[in-house]
């Protein structure tokens, strides 16, 4: 993950201390070569530690609290630099425009600093731990009448390689809060593990005992496809097939561009699952035609796709899902006032959405690469189907 940007990284760490360097400290007479050091030391070991981090083989270590730590730190010793830097520069080229003296931004970074630093701090220690169970009650014309009133627990994201450690309790709890809700069905919308199935061996157990009468269902996330370590192709679809037959074992039905059908007296419903459509590993995975090969116009279905982008792009245009699930996007992990960085890059990030008499409902998910939540708490969807009066 590092790897991938180590020369903004670079640029993040040196920039604000060669700033405040040449525009402050040098020119005190105070300020001894020991000094110096001890003001670039910080950098220095953060220089040290985004080498280490980079030369990592895959995506992120396997031990998770690395990387975690690593990210806490340029939260709280980086990033506050970086703003400082930031805001006083710009201070200063005000003042050279209006011919003043007081730099103003020498005293307005201080709050926005802190703030980050809340941010960070809270994510890491707090909100990563919360979970929230949310209602929703969906209305559709064309519900079968006797599946009026079916629940359906909705997760997905579980990225289980997060919950090392003390934190697989988390796991436990969020496995009972799922069953707490006594679903119909349970559908994950794919990213059950970070980078590879190893992952899922410690809790294989707790994934086990997700139970629900009509079965439990999942997709796999672009996650689940072994694309983020560097491993032969045959490797890679080793590492794939174990990742589905993980899912199997803990009893859950895996579907990859298929379906099932649920029935209640002479009514039925139609849960089919996608493979991921979204830019990895490849958008030509997602075949909506093979998906729903021989489902009739007429019938009811629930899609299970992990990327939302596919829900405009493909399942809209090209087939009459009347409800498409999806994860994928963490609602940005971060969320300040409603605004959520994964706004600028999907159209479709977080909450309902509706197309006419069709609903897409994307989750913020269990979890995330990184053990970090702020404002976009994980969650539970519990789904209740309703027919439109």
């Amino acid at each position: 993950m590092i790897a991938r940007i180590l020369i903004p990284v670079i640029l993040l760490i040196v920039l604000p201390d060669l700033y405040v360097d040449v525009h402050y400290l040098r020119h005190r007479s105070s300020y001894v070569w020991w000094k110096r050091l001890l003001w670039w030391l910080p950098s220095l070991l953060m220089l040290a530690y985004s080498v280490a981090i980079a030369s990592t083989r895959d995506f992120v270590p396997d031990e998770m609290v690395f990387i975690n730590v690593y990210m806490m730190l340029v939260g709280i010793v980086v990033m506050p630099k970086a703003i400082f830097a930031l805001f006083s520069s710009a201070g200063y080229l005000l003042c050279r425009l209006r011919h003043r003296r007081a730099n103003w931004g020498n005293i307005l970074w201080l709050p926005v600093a802190l703030f980050q630093i809340y941010i960070v701090c809270y994510g890491f220690i707090f909100g990563f731990g919360k979970l929230e169970v949310r209602h929703l009650d969906l209305y559709f014309d064309d519900l079968p009448k006797e599946f009026d009133g079916y629940r359906i627990v909705h997760f997905s994201d579980a990225h289980v390689g997060t919950f090392q450690y003390d934190r697989r309790q988390l796991l436990q709890r969020d496995v009972d809060s799922i069953n707490a809700q006594h679903a119909d069905m349970v559908v994950f919308t794919g990213d059950i593990q970070n980078m590879k199935p190893q992952e899922i061996y410690p809790v294989q157990d707790i994934l086990a005992q997700v139970k629900a009468p009509d079965g439990v269902y999942s997709v796999l996330g672009n996650h689940d496809y072994s694309i983020y370590t560097h491993v032969p192709p045959a490797v890679a679809q080793a590492n794939i097939a174990e990742t589905v037959a993980r899912q199997q074992r803990a009893g859950w039905n895996v579907l990859r561009n298929e379906h099932r059908v649920i029935r209640r007296g002479t009514d039925s419903l139609v849960v089919a699952g996608e493979e991921n459509g979204g830019r990895k590993p490849s958008p030509a995975l997602a075949d909506i035609g093979k998906t729903l090969r021989g489902v009739g116009n007429d019938a009811f279905v629930v899609m299970l796709q992990h990327d939302p982008s596919v829900w405009r792009n493909q399942i809209l245009p090209s087939s009459h899902v009347q409800l498409t699930l999806s994860g994928h996007t963490h609602a940005g992990q971060v969320s300040l006032f409603g605004l959520r960085p994964t706004m600028l890059t999907a159209k479709e990030d977080y909450g309902l959405y509706m197309d006419g008499n069709r609903q897409l409902y994307v989750t913020s998910g269990l979890a995330g690469v990184l053990a970090m939540r702020f404002g976009a708490t994980a969650e539970i969807a519990v789904i209740t189907l309703r027919r439109a009066l």
